[in-house]
């Protein structure tokens, strides 16, 4: 049995604004786990843009610009600064990825998950109807993550996996590679697909590689060229630079076709145009992320003429967890951890994952 203390470390979210709206805290109260809830001491947890965006505030629809990581002027009172379009609870502490160890039970939960090294599912759910979106919240979001030596979530939630990587390698995986095999679902992404994948050098970038490629899908990958090395071993059939000049030259040069079947995007801005351009008619674009920004010109001719269709990709159903923890364990993904960070450290840490000069994932470990 795990002694469980009174009082732990943990990065705190005290309102919207800069990294200096985190405050670290060396004696925040250690969480107590509902009747169905377990508690988890924490080994890691990863870094991801929700995390960004949701201190930002850059949810709000008063905020027009990308994701920069700094407070933005235009925020306004609204309660519409998160995900679900609703205002954060504060003081939050945030961080969704978790991997660690179930050290107790409430009474209604598995009690055989004591013990257990586990990772979660980020979507928090309405149990007795876990289709159901409206009732939807994210960890770390609407509920305290894991930014902390100790938190708790519904048992649910979590599940073992027996693997031999790291907690920090496990620590990669739930949030960028179930959006990722979110995005491949809705977009109904299979072996005869050609899958143009923006932002490749990302977390959920390397994920849609991966998961498209175990898909049987051809994929091309789109990066900065000094990153095309780590980019190349996730497995793409072809890399290009981040945003070429002409796009359909650059397919036709390195996959002998000027087309692609699916765009899976989480970039969007300026590039948006010219990533639909290069959709085969009937083609799919789907998107989780506009990390170069939300506003976008669409040119509704191209959407009707070539017969496309467009997809949104949020909230997973709970068989996109358990599919990717069957995935790790059978060895069929490779983890793409770029650097790790302490606790105390978490300010450097969410500075580098913003600057984007890594390739994969950044994690914090307690």
């Amino acid at each position: 049995m795990i002694d469980i203390p009174k009082t732990m470390r943990a990065v705190v979210l005290k309102r919207h604004g800069g990294l200096d709206a985190l405050d670290f805290e060396a004696n925040w109260p250690v969480p107590t786990p509902g009747p169905a809830q377990v508690l988890i001491k924490v080994l890691a947890t990863g870094m991801n843009n929700t995390d960004v965006n949701t201190r930002v505030g850059w949810y709000s629809k008063s905020v027009t610009e990308a994701t920069t990581g700094d407070a933005y002027d235009t925020l306004d009172s609204k309660a519409d600064n998160t995900w679900g379009g609703g205002g954060i609870q504060f003081p939050r502490i945030q961080g969704a990825d978790v991997c660690g160890i179930v050290v107790a039970a409430g009474p209604d939960a598995d009690q055989n998950l004591i013990g257990r090294r586990v990772i979660a599912d980020n979507w928090l759910r309405d149990w007795d109807d876990p289709l159901n979106m409206h009732s939807s919240g994210y960890f770390g979001s609407e509920a305290d993550g894991g930014y902390a030596e100790y938190t708790v979530i519904d048992h649910r939630n979590v599940a073992p996996v027996q693997s031999d990587l790291t907690d920090a390698e496990l620590a990669t995986f739930s949030c960028s590679y179930a959006t990722a095999e979110g995005m491949l679902d809705k977009a109904g992404v299979g072996a005869e697909d050609v899958v143009l994948v923006t932002g490749a050098s990302g977390g959920v970038g390397g994920a849609l590689i991966q998961l498209a490629k175990r898909r049987g899908a051809k994929v091309v990958a789109l990066a900065s060229p000094g990153k095309h090395a780590d980019v190349a071993k996730c497995g793409p059939d072809a890399i290009l630079p981040r945003a070429p000049d002409n796009l359909k030259a650059a397919l036709q040069d390195s996959i002998g076709q000027d087309c692609v079947t699916v765009v899976a995007d989480i970039v969007a801005g300026d590039y948006f145009g010219t990533l639909v351009d290069v959709l085969d008619r009937g083609g799919r674009y789907v998107t989780s992320g506009a990390i170069a920004g939300p506003m976008v010109t669409l040119d509704v001719r191209t959407l009707y003429l070539m017969d496309l269709t467009f997809y949104g990709s949020t909230v997973n159903p709970p068989h996109t967890f358990r599919n990717l923890v069957k995935y790790i364990e059978a060895g069929e993904l490779k983890p793409m951890l770029a650097a790790t960070y302490p606790l105390e450290d978490f300010h450097a840490g969410q500075e580098a994952f913003i600057n984007k000069n890594h390739t994969g994932n950044i994690v914090v470990v307690p």
